[in-house]
């Protein structure tokens, strides 16, 4: 028996590997014909050491928000979707994507890229990805390839960098 997904999410924080995640998310909910939710975190703990604390400032990153990941829905329209939402979320990106809003909205599947940190900040604050892959309680697929299975850039910030087998 083929499991079928019916209500898959995927995290976007703005980095390359999200990017893959949602182009990848796109072709598995129009396979399964589901509902595609997307998800971005804003990190309130980015806001704690500001001192002084201006609302202004997150209406700011809210409304830069709202316009990418309204572009993400249309760009998922256009390939076809016509179930697909998308949300603004506050508080600890982990414990949100891992747990709270999978469990709010019964997701079968979560998405996500392989990490969007680099090293020294996965050293010193753990990987959401990691932290998802423990502690949700669906299927989590974490994606590291484009779509068509081709390793993903090693560094985005250094496209150069591709890892390329026929090169080697």
């Amino acid at each position: 028996m083929l499991q079928q997904y019916k209500r898959v999410l995927v995290a976007i924080d703005g980095s390359y590997e999200a990017e893959l995640a949602f182009r990848k998310a796109v072709e598995v909910t129009k396979r399964n014909h589901a509902h595609l939710f997307l998800l971005h975190v804003i990190d309130t703990r980015a806001f704690q050491n500001v001192s002084s604390f201006d609302s202004a400032m997150v209406e700011q990153v809210t409304e830069t928000q709202k316009q990418t990941m309204k572009e993400y829905v249309e760009i998922a329209q256009r390939a076809g979707l016509t179930d697909v939402s998308y949300e603004i979320e506050y508080g600890a990106p982990k414990t949100l994507i891992g747990r709270d809003y999978p469990k709010a909205n019964d997701i079968d599947l979560i998405m996500i890229g392989a990490t969007g940190l680099n090293a020294v900040e996965r050293l010193l604050i753990g990987s959401v990805t990691e932290y998802v892959t423990r502690v949700a309680n669906c299927d989590v697929l974490v994606v590291r390839t484009d779509l068509d299975n081709k390793p993903a850039l090693i560094d985005s910030k250094h496209p150069e960098s591709h890892i390329n087998p026929e090169n080697d």
